[in-house]
């Protein structure tokens, strides 16, 4: 359990704060994607339908 710390309080300390950080950028990535995915769904949005077009709408 150790990976390398001096302690197991160490390792445990290591191993509670790694997951933090991954929780930070796990949440940093969502907002990304998010964003992305907001932007992509705008974009569609305002595009018209090839039936649109078809129809001359």
């Amino acid at each position: 359990m150790r990976a390398g710390q001096s302690s197991e309080k160490a390792a445990l300390i290591h191993q509670h704060s790694d997951e933090e950080r991954q929780e930070e950028v796990a949440a940093g990535l969502d907002a990304t994607v998010r964003k992305a995915r907001a932007a992509v769904a705008r974009k569609a949005a305002e595009k018209s339908s090839g039936t649109n077009l078809a129809r001359g709408e």
